[in-house]
């Protein structure tokens, strides 16, 4: 036991100790905020990586729609409910 109790005399070692207890516990990085950083950090690379692919799948969307006369047409009339004017446009909505 008195092997142990010379350490705690040595100022070194009891600097160390506070430095290393500082920088683990109460510092503002300290470990139990980088853990929280790290899965908030793969989180939003989750969320990047998800709006990329729905990101190209509206730019082929896109392309298909500019490319094609009929299919421009279709989506106008089935998004944003356009008619021709010789025409009667009836919404159904099912519950």
């Amino acid at each position: 036991m008195s092997k142990y109790l010379r350490y705690t005399k040595n100022f070194y070692f009891m600097f160390t100790l506070f430095f290393v207890i500082w920088m683990v516990f109460i510092d503002s990085n300290d470990v139990f905020t980088q853990f929280k950083l790290s899965s908030k950090l793969k989180e939003l690379e989750n969320q990047k990586d998800f709006y990329i692919e729905k990101k190209e799948k509206i730019k082929e969307d896109r392309e298909e729609l500019m490319s094609n006369s009929e299919m421009l047409e279709k989506f106008a009339r089935e998004r944003y409910l356009m008619k021709k004017k010789s025409e009667d446009l009836y919404v159904v909505v099912e519950e």
